[in-house]
């Protein structure tokens, strides 16, 4: 075959995964086509004697069979995926590790030289990677492969799609997605973008061989893909912006591997006995393709010889005769006889259980179960209620929450589900829970709050009383959140009841001590150090017995306050002003002068102030270099600020900020670089210049270096 295949890692999980080394970087993204998708899989088929679906279905009616055989070369497993390959494969002794229902894949050659490989299979393994019961699972895998310069970006178009991807740092493109990857969980497939099949383009000569999707050793035109991208195009992106930069490789050529199901397989959903004196009966429930010839293979032991089931819609259904006693373990056998090789399932028989009431009784706080099974014999199966034992007859107690249903399971194999139907007086909200707290400090003359908001439950109502202490007049005394005004010192203590749907709660009580007043005593908070040109908030909350708040500034640069009368307003601290471009400006004067605020408090018992200082940043410009050059007449002035503010900077003429400016001021980078290059002013005979941030910092009397 010219279809190479190859055991590869299966990628954990139902989602999208990049399978790379640990140390290698990469990007995957599946991109939604632009038009939209026209089929998928539909239909898993029924499970073969393998464990595995006999066939998987897409929305175009095709089912594609498993290729686990190894004489087919049409339809074929890897030799080295069977412990005997010169055995014929057979389960579980000699069965390959795994195996295809569709292998597909486009090989080309991109611009650049290097080999490119794009997989789309539906792929049945192994989870543990051994043959082992209950390990089957069938995943849809993408995979792309090929090699590109690290952090070149590429747009993959393929029958089931888009990938947008990026080479990893081994220069290398390495993408897979495995979706189904669940133990047993086969309709996890149908999730997956593989889908619609694919097969031979039939308007492309030659055909496809009869019962065969194609030949993997033959490349060939393909049809199938649900966005109409029956080819495979690789195209270059822009690494940022994912402009296309230009298509390096494209390819319509597949090699396609997949049989067409010829056999429709048996599913047996329930068998099950009835016994009892009036005689006994088997049921057997199965489903397969419309139309097929199913029979419950005879059993002498059981009393019955072959017979045919009855047939609708894909359902398919026999009642055959139980005479005589039922054997330990009995099971049935269902065929496909249409099937070749005939398909044959086995099920043991299960009793029928039937729940006859579940009820939950809430005030009681007992599950009552009861429930009958169809083994009629003189010793009847033992009946358990799961989570909860045994059936014996009375209720199940000390149950405070029932669980929505019950499962009932008899020791003869049988299983039902019900609901639970509730009974006893309905709930109602608990008892609300009173709390009451006081501010911390009250003081004569000061509004004191008392609150019940720490209070839990559902809260129709509040009730505030005085119980103690000089009396008072108390403003919202039935909200959660009252206030009073103290004339005098002395202990108050006041009574806290809330009710609610629930009734009333238990009554709680706080006490609050009045002290005598106090002048209020002002706390402007810490010193500040602050860049220039930001937001400034001042503190005051610290202070204690203040009624009100007045801010002022002392000195310092003229500012602007928001909420002057608040415990913490705002300022803007004002930049720099910088020397005027041209120039000379000789009434400049460099003040670099921190902000002194005041803040006074106040209350009844008097009032007192307090200051705090707000400094400009330190800021120091370093690694000066300044150049004039006489052929030109140009300026190179460059530095680093020790601030990163974004601020501007200008450079003078001169020892001192007062003379001729250079150029206009430049901003600071995010770096803290700066850089002037000007043309202009002739120097003359001074050799130094000075500089000047809108942040503050400056450099005096820096060395000019003249040349041609």
């Amino acid at each position: 075959m010219k279809n190479t295949l190859s055991r590869w890692g299966i990628t954990a999980g139902v989602i999208v995964a990049v399978v790379a080394p640990l140390a290698s970087t990469a990007a995957a993204v599946v991109i939604q086509p632009p038009t939209g998708r026209t089929g998928t899989l539909t239909q898993v088929g029924p499970i073969a004697e393998h464990g595995f679906p006999a066939w998987y279905r897409d929305s175009n009616g095709i089912r594609l069979e498993a290729c686990t055989t190894l004489d087919d070369p049409l339809c074929a497993t890897l030799p080295d995926e069977v412990p005997d390959p010169d055995a014929p494969v057979s389960y579980p002794d000699n069965f390959p590790g795994e195996f295809f229902y569709q292998l597909a894949g486009a090989e080309l050659t991109l611009t650049n030289g290097a080999d490119a490989s794009v997989g789309m299979d539906l792929e049945g393994a192994w989870a543990a990677e051994e043959v082992r019961p209950g390990d089957q699972m069938v995943f849809g895998r993408i995979r792309v492969r090929f090699d590109a310069p690290t952090g070149q970006r590429f747009r993959i178009t393929h029958p089931y799609g888009i990938d947008d991807l990026v080479s990893d740092d081994r220069g290398r493109i390495r993408m897979t997605e495995d979706i189904g990857t669940t133990p047993g969980a086969f309709g996890q497939a149908m999730s997956s973008r593989v889908g619609p099949f694919l097969k031979w383009d039939p308007a492309v000569a030659p055909a496809a061989p009869a019962g065969y999707t194609g030949d993997p050793g033959v490349d060939h035109r393909i049809v199938g893909s649900p966005y109409q991208t029956n080819f495979v195009r690789i195209e270059q992106l822009d690494p940022v912006s994912g402009a296309v930069l230009g298509q390096v490789g494209f390819t319509d050529l597949f090699s396609i591997q997949g049989r067409y199901a010829t056999n429709s397989g048996v599913d047996i959903e329930q068998a099950t006995y009835t016994t009892g004196p009036g005689g006994g009966a088997i049921e057997v429930y199965a489903t397969s393709e419309l139309g097929q010839s199913l029979e419950v293979t005879g059993n002498a032991a059981l009393g019955f010889r072959t017979t045919r089931l009855r047939g609708s819609g894909g359902r398919y259904y026999a009642r055959l005769p139980l005479t005589g006693p039922l054997p330990a373990d009995a099971s049935i056998e269902v065929v496909n006889a249409g099937d070749r090789p005939v398909t044959r399932k086995n099920r043991k028989l299960a009793d029928v259980v039937r729940i006859t009431s579940a009820s939950y009784d809430s005030q009681a706080r007992t599950l009552a179960v009861s429930a009958v099974s169809s083994d009629g014999d003189s010793t009847p199966p033992a009946l358990t209620v799961t989570g909860f034992g045994p059936l014996n007859g009375s209720a199940f107690t000390g149950v405070d929450a029932p669980p929505a249903t019950v499962t009932v399971t008899s020791s003869s194999g049988g299983s039902v589900t019900a609901p639970i139907l509730g009974s006893g007086p309905a709930f109602t909200p608990d008892l609300p829970v009173a709390a009451a707290v006081a501010d911390s400090s009250a003081v004569v003359g000061q509004t004191v709050r008392l609150s019940a908001t720490g209070s839990t439950g559902v809260i129709d109502s509040y009730a505030w009383t005085q119980t103690a202490g000089p009396a008072v007049a108390l403003t919202g005394a039935a909200t959660a959140v009252a206030t009073f005004v103290p004339a005098q010192t002395g202990n108050y203590t006041f009574r806290l009841a809330v009710a609610g749907p629930g009734g009333a709660g238990e009554p709680v009580t706080v006490t609050v001590a009045v002290t005598g007043a106090a002048p209020g005593r002002a706390n402007a908070g810490p010193d500040q150090t602050v860049v220039r040109g930001r937001t400034v908030t001042m503190d005051g909350s610290g202070s204690q017995g203040a009624e009100t708040y007045a801010w002022r500034q002392v000195s310092g640069p003229a500012v602007t306050m928001t909420g002057a009368t608040t415990a913490r307003p705002t300022f803007t601290y004002p930049a720099l002003t910088l020397p005027a471009v041209p120039g000379p400006n000789a009434a400049y004067a460099y003040n670099n002068d921190p902000v002194v605020l005041e803040l006074t408090v106040r209350n009844p018992s008097g009032a007192q102030s307090a200051r705090v200082t707000a400094r400009p940043q330190a800021e120091s410009l370093t690694g000066l270099a300044v150049r004039y050059r006489t052929g030109n007449n140009e300026w190179r002035i460059s530095g680093t600020s020790s601030l990163l503010a974004g601020q501007r900077v200008v450079a003078v003429l001169g020892s001192t900020l007062t003379g001729r400016v250079i150029g206009t001021a430049v901003t600071v980078d995010a770096a803290g670089a700066f850089s002037i290059r000007v043309t202009g002013p002739n120097p003359g005979t001074v050799r130094t210049i000075s500089l000047v941030t809108t942040t503050g910092g400056q450099s005096l009397a820096v060395p000019v270096t003249v040349t041609n």
